[in-house]
């Protein structure tokens, strides 16, 4: 009898342990053709995609079959700008002080739920505060939360005073001084430094300020803020420790000093120059474009209160001509990967960024595949993200009719599958 019900339930193992998840899907981007496969089984496995068939397969007993036929599949999404600890809020100035790391954690569950579930299944995170991006990747990990798969910066590196220093704008007795171990640098060893304090927090990459920002409460958002020599030693440094080094800038100077110092990518890249759009292809520099928080801070600088008199003057100034960096950048064939920027405007709104590169000349097919093929290129994972195909971690999701005709369909995700486990369903 119990060598019956051992069989029995050897059985009933090897049944479960067999069950698939099978996609019908009326039509299918995979992130590599530049065509629209229609008809098509996407079945999943363990997690990943174990193969692509014509037509809609049956399903065999204990699998699973979800219907997507009046639905575009498509990767996961990638947003390699994000930070998902925070979000703007016309209290986020004077709210700072007050806030303990707890704080931020918790609003980062929350973001992160609402990051995934608008279809976003991989994030890179360039820049927290107290490091909690960590914390909140390996939960996300480990299944006690939902959110995107999370390639952390945590604490931004900066100069004394930079756009990263979190030190400005507080009173002297509350300034201190700042140091490698909270991302403030000066010179080549203390910047050798930071690299290493960020790999013994557990980091996977490395973000540094190289120009002044517009939300810092620093008068400047162009100066260039970082050495030539400076950025050399992390890049150096970061490459050692299997690092890529992220460079926030938005004046020409600071990135063409991140570009030949070796930077995988720039971030935001406002005042890029001709001189700056040689570089990006000479060294094959990837350029996050964020042009939605370029948009949301220029809005928001017409609304009074909002930022501090001087955020709201580099807000006003720097905001609007994003989209027009991008058309120009986009022209000259300059690599994009797709970023927002999200938390500097609200979280699960990401996707707002398709619109945004659509209308600047950039075709929706080749948009998507910034947010999927070339991000995960960027982020080294093509491996095993960013298309759909046999072999790779099964991160899917679709919408309802066709995004390539209407590339705002992509604010309205209805299926979200990450690793083969399903988040959103409608």
């Amino acid at each position: 009898m119990r060598f019956r019900v051992l069989l029995v339930l050897a059985s009933l193992a090897a049944s479960a342990a067999s069950a698939r998840t099978i996609l019908h899907v009326g039509r299918m981007i995979d992130g590599k053709s530049d065509g629209v496969a229609t008809e098509k089984s996407i079945v999943v496995d363990g997690g990943r995609i174990v193969a692509i068939a014509d037509g809609y397969l049956a399903g065999g007993d204990g699998d699973e079959v979800i219907d997507l036929k009046d639905a575009t599949a498509m990767p996961g999404l990638m947003d390699v700008h994000t930070h998902l600890s925070s979000q703007s809020s016309k209290e986020a100035y004077s709210e700072a002080p007050r806030l303990n790391p707890g704080d931020y954690a918790i609003r980062g569950v929350v973001y992160a739920e609402r990051t995934l579930l608008a279809g976003f299944t991989t994030v890179r995170d360039l820049g927290d505060r107290f490091g909690v991006s960590i914390p909140l990747r390996n939960a996300i990990a480990a299944g006690f939360v939902r959110g995107p798969r999370i390639f952390t910066a945590a604490t931004s590196l900066a100069t004394t005073g930079g756009h990263a220093d979190r030190s400005n704008g507080l009173r002297d007795d509350l300034e201190g001084d700042p140091g490698p171990r909270e991302g403030v640098v000066n010179g080549v060893d203390a910047a050798r430094q930071a690299v290493r304090q960020r790999y013994k927090d557990g980091a996977d990459l490395i973000k540094i300020t190289a120009t002044g920002g517009v939300l810092s409460q620093a008068k400047s958002g162009l100066n260039p803020q970082f050495t030539e020599e400076e950025i050399r030693a992390i890049v150096e440094t970061a490459r050692d420790y299997g690092f890529h080094v992220a460079a926030h800038a938005h004046g020409a100077e600071g990135m063409k000093r991140a570009i030949r110092a070796g930077v995988t990518s720039i971030e935001h890249a406002t005042y890029m120059d001709e001189e700056a759009i040689a570089l990006f292809k000479e060294h094959g520099t990837y350029y996050v474009p964020t042009i939605l928080a370029g948009k949301f801070v220029a809005e928001k600088a017409a609304e009074e209160g909002y930022y501090p008199p001087m955020v709201r003057e580099k807000a006003a100034a720097i905001g609007p001509l994003a989209q027009q960096t991008f058309a120009r950048a986009y022209a000259a064939g300059v690599k994009i990967a797709f970023g927002t920027d999200s938390g500097v405007s609200p979280h699960g709104d990401n996707a707002r960024e398709f619109e945004y590169m659509v209308e600047a000349g950039m075709p929706a097919m080749e948009a998507i595949r910034a947010a999927t093929l070339v991000a995960a290129e960027m982020l080294g994972v093509a491996d095993r993200l960013g298309s759909l195909e046999a072999g790779k971690l099964a991160d899917v999701v679709a919408v309802r009719g066709d995004p390539l005709a209407d590339v705002s369909l992509l604010r309205q995700v209805t299926f979200v599958m990450k690793e083969g486990v399903v988040y959103r369903r409608e």
